[in-house]
């Protein structure tokens, strides 16, 4: 029924996170009937260029187009604390808090060993190298099975008596009603309970 290139575009916006059939049609359509050509153009040049231009850094493997990120350059941040994340999205999520100050280190992805993932496919030698330096390890990992594995993995791995290793908290969110918490998020709100 579409054009073949029509398709194409369509079939590439599928593989998309969260985008279906529908939501692939009515994207295509909207760009090649209401995009001004220059516009299309334009951002056809930024997609080319996407995996030309952006790499991990070196140091913490975040997303950068520099030789090293940002965050890396940043000598104002706390150099003694490191949150480990398992990609580039957490750490955009935790900046825009803007209340960690802290360095990162991306494993780039959890240990799923039914997706054949293990630490050897992780940046968990990268994360060995940096930790001489470090005093606390935030672990900042998904409260998933993959996120606890690989927690537990890099708990395991690098205990010793000059590091303090720490886990973030997992409870109920905020303005949350008892009553439709699932089992783990009460078990864990319990768990991580403070000092009222």
């Amino acid at each position: 029924m579409y054009p073949t290139i029509l398709r194409k575009i369509i079939e590439d916006l599928m593989k998309l996170p969260s985008i279906g059939e529908k939501t692939a049609e009515r994207l295509a359509l909207h760009l090649v009937t209401q995009w001004e050509n220059e516009d299309l153009i334009q951002f056809s040049e930024h997609l080319k260029i996407l995996k030309l231009e952006i790499h991990p850094c070196p140091i913490c493997h975040m997303l950068t187009d520099q030789e090293t990120c940002a965050i890396c350059q940043d000598h104002t941040r706390d150099e003694d604390t490191l949150m480990v994340v398992s990609d580039a999205k957490d750490v955009f999520a935790m900046e825009k808090m803007k209340t960690y100050h802290g360095k990162y280190h991306v494993l780039g992805g959890l240990i799923d060993f039914s997706r054949g993932i293990t630490d050897k496919d992780l940046s968990v030698d990268l994360l060995s190298s940096r930790l001489s330096k470090i005093k606390e390890m935030i672990i900042a990992t998904n409260g998933t099975v993959e996120g606890e594995m690989t927690a537990k993995y890099l708990k395991s791995l690098f205990d010793q008596p000059n590091l303090m290793i720490t886990r973030l908290a997992y409870g109920l969110p905020v303005g949350a009603d008892l009553k439709y918490a699932d089992e783990l998020t009460l078990s864990k709100a319990v768990e991580n309970r403070q000092k009222y």
